[in-house]
């Protein structure tokens, strides 16, 4: 059976650059994506990934002319300059259009990197529903207040971004109205190091911008960071995804195989139902520990009928249904009715 919580948090896969410029690489990505994962303790299956998102560069906005023919020739190239390495990588507008389409007919949401205002065409080719602002792009001004006009939900990441950067990209969307906005906490490293992530970071942000959701773009290995950043209170995680961490390419390293994504997602959704709420309570399904395992009143010594009984007759031992230490008093000084042995729990009979 398919469980979700009302706590649902909302997990987006990135693909980024993973699919190396061949839109059969991610399908395969989206494909894979396509599992609810399974719980072994309940027997359920938990809600699968929420969105999917690709990043779409426009490379006439892209590099200065120096920064296209820069030799590139690394062990990750797909080109000897850098410029031919991103045409290799780049889809089409057509292609994206095409896994648009293809995400949301699996029952995902669409969600794109919009890298430039020319880039902007593609939502008129694709409904698109939520729109990313990749953190080098906090600043893009022009970039900024073109996406203010639109209507589709914005998720701003901040990790190439301080507090000024962020507030000045908040200012604009405030003054044309826009709400609909959502905060990632990132650390823009691949792989991002612990000792940088500064988790605490969610919190602040939470605290001093409580008019947007709160999330968390992961760059780190393994799958903790991002289960421990829902238990600091993101609502948003983002990863990045890949089909196999060692394929030529210079975001595999750092994204999560189809497998170790899964488990996240499961440890998550996990995670979600574990929240509870914010008081201390005995739940009902602890009954049968709790009568087995907590102390009950009873006899240290044994007893013969007519003795009184002392505090020292009294300690404390398992199963935990009867007396508590907090009920002595009407036991003390008390006349035995009965012979009783020692480690016999009290009852009201036998006084």
């Amino acid at each position: 059976m398919l469980v979700r919580s009302e706590k649902e948090i909302y997990i987006i896969a990135e693909i980024g650059q993973n699919h190396n410029g061949d839109i059969n690489i991610a399908k395969k990505i989206i494909n894979q994506l396509d599992n609810f994962p399974y719980d072994k303790i309940s027997k359920n299956r938990f809600q699968k990934v929420n969105a999917i998102k690709l990043t779409k560069r426009d490379l006439t906005e892209e590099l200065s002319r120096d920064g296209m023919d820069t030799p590139y020739t690394g062990i990750n190239s797909f080109g000897t300059t850098y410029g031919i390495h991103r045409e290799f990588l780049e889809l089409s507008y057509e292609q994206h259009v095409e896994l648009g389409n293809y995400i949301k007919s699996k029952d995902f949401e669409f969600i794109e990197t919009i890298c430039s205002v020319k880039c902007l065409k593609l939502l008129d080719m694709v409904e698109v529903d939520k729109i990313k602002v990749a953190s080098r792009d906090l600043t893009n001004i022009p970039l900024i207040e073109a996406l203010s006009q639109r209507h589709e939900p914005v998720i701003l990441s901040t990790g190439m971004a301080d507090e000024i950067d962020l507030n000045n990209a908040l200012d604009i969307f405030k003054r044309n109205g826009k709400t609909n906005i959502s905060i990632l906490h990132c650390l823009s490293q691949y792989p991002a190091e612990y000792n940088k992530l500064n988790l605490n970071t969610i919190g602040y942000l939470k605290e001093n911008y409580k008019d947007y959701t709160i999330g968390y773009s992961d760059h780190s290995l393994g799958t903790h960071i991002p289960v421990v950043s829902v238990a600091l209170g993101a609502e948003i995680i983002e990863k990045h995804v890949t089909l196999d961490t060692n394929m030529k390419g210079t975001d595999h390293k750092g994204s999560a195989n189809i497998q170790t994504f899964t488990k996240m997602v499961h440890d998550i959704r996990s995670l979600e139902f574990s929240l509870g709420d914010y008081k201390l309570q005995c739940d009902p399904s602890v009954k049968p520990s709790k009568i087995k395992l907590e102390r009950s009143l009873a006899f240290k010594n044994s007893k013969k009928s007519g003795d009184i009984i002392t505090v020292d007759d009294l300690h404390m031992i398992s199963p935990g249904d009867g007396y508590k230490w907090c009920d002595r008093d009407k036991f003390i000084e008390k006349r035995v009715l009965v012979n009783v042995e020692s480690n016999t729990l009290l009852t009201k009979n036998m006084i």
